[in-house]
C-alpha cells in the first residue's frame, strides 16, 4: 500500500511538471528565513521535514515531522497551515528520565506580497499567523493560558545577481497572549550552485523581555529533483549561552497545480 502511495505522488508530480512549466519551487525551508515569494495561484505546496535539536546538555527535541501546507489564492496571496509533532527526551548521566510526545498547536495564517523588488528596494511580503493552542495534544496545550498564539513576520529579499540573493526577516510572536512577545530576526545570503543545487548561510535570533537573547548560525543545501520537487539538508549551532546547542534537519518539498 505504501509503495502504491509513493508511486501515486511521483505520478502526480511528473504529470504536473509536464502540464504546467513554471519557475522552480520556492520554499520557506530549510533556513529560518521565510521566502518573500508566494505560491503560484491555484497551486498546492507541501514542505515537510524532520529535525533533531539539542536544546541543552540534558534535553533533546525531535520534530517528527513538521508539515507546512500552502495554497495560492492569487498572484499575491497564499493560505498557510502548519502542523508539528514533537518529542522531547530529558536525560541525566546517560539515563533517560522523561519522554514527552505531542502535537504542537496547529497554526493557520496567510502570506501577502506587499512590494515588488525594484533596484535597491527589496521585495517585501507580510506573513500573519496564529497558533490554535487548544488544537494540540493535552500535554502541550496545558502549557498555554490563552487560546491564540499570534505572530507577524515581514520578509525581504534583495537580488545580488541572477544566482545570488539576500533574504532577511523580522517580526514578533506570542507563545501566550498573557506573556510578553518574542522578537526575532533572520539574515540569510543564498546562492544557486549550478542548475540543480542551492546553498545558504544564515544568522538568526530571538529576544524576549527579561530573558537572555538566543543567537545562532546555520547553513544548508538543497537539490531540485525537478521544478516541483526539492530535497534539503541543514544544520546549525547556538552562539549565545541561552540558544539551543545545535540542530540538524532534513526535508523535502513538492507542489502540484489544481488548474484544469
Amino acid at each position: 500500500m505504501f509503495q502504491k502511495f509513493i508511486l501515486f505522488i511521483v505520478w502526480i508530480l511528473f504529470y504536473n511538471s509536464l502540464k504546467a512549466q513554471v519557475e522552480k519551487i520556492d520554499t520557506d525551508r530549510p533556513d529560518q528565513t521565510e521566502s518573500a515569494f508566494t505560491v503560484p495561484a491555484r497551486w498546492i505546496q507541501v514542505e515537510t521535514g524532520f529535525t533533531r535539536e539539542k536544546i541543552s546538555a540534558k534535553t533533546v527535541s525531535w520534530t517528527l515531522p513538521t508539515i507546512l501546507s500552502k495554497y495560492g489564492l492569487s498572484k499575491k496571496w497564499e493560505l498557510r497551515l502548519l502542523t508539528e509533532y514533537n518529542a522531547q527526551s530529558f536525560s541525566y548521566n546517560n539515563y533517560r528520565l522523561t519522554d514527552t510526545f505531542g502535537l504542537l498547536p496547529i497554526t493557520v495564517g496567510f502570506k501577502v506580497n506587499l512590494i515588488e523588488e525594484k533596484n535597491l528596494l527589496p521585495r517585501i511580503s507580510l506573513i500573519g499567523y496564529t497558533g490554535l493552542n487548544r488544537l494540540s495534544s493535552r500535554k502541550t496545550n496545558a502549557h498555554f493560558g490563552s487560546f491564540f498564539s499570534p505572530g507577524i513576520r515581514f520578509t525581504f529579499q534583495n537580488s545580488l545577481s541572477e544566482n545570488a540573493a539576500i533574504g532577511y526577516n523580522f517580526g514578533l510572536e506570542w507563545e501566550d497572549t498573557q506573556e510578553p512577545p518574542t522578537w526575532f530576526y533572520t539574515f540569510a545570503p543564498g546562492f544557486d550552485l549550478g542548475e540543480k543545487w542551492y546553498g545558504y548561510i544564515e544568522a538568526f535570533g530571538f529576544l524576549r523581555k527579561n530573558e537572555a537573547p538566543q543567537h545562532s548560525l546555520d547553513a544548508g543545501i538543497a537539490y531540485y529533483i525537478s521544478n516541483n520537487l526539492k530535497i534539503d539538508l541543514s544544520a546549525g549551532f547556538g552562539i549565545s549561552k541561552a540558544a539551543p546547542k545545535n540542530y540538524v534537519a532534513v526535508g523535502f518539498s513538492f507542489r502540484c497545480t489544481t488548474k484544469k
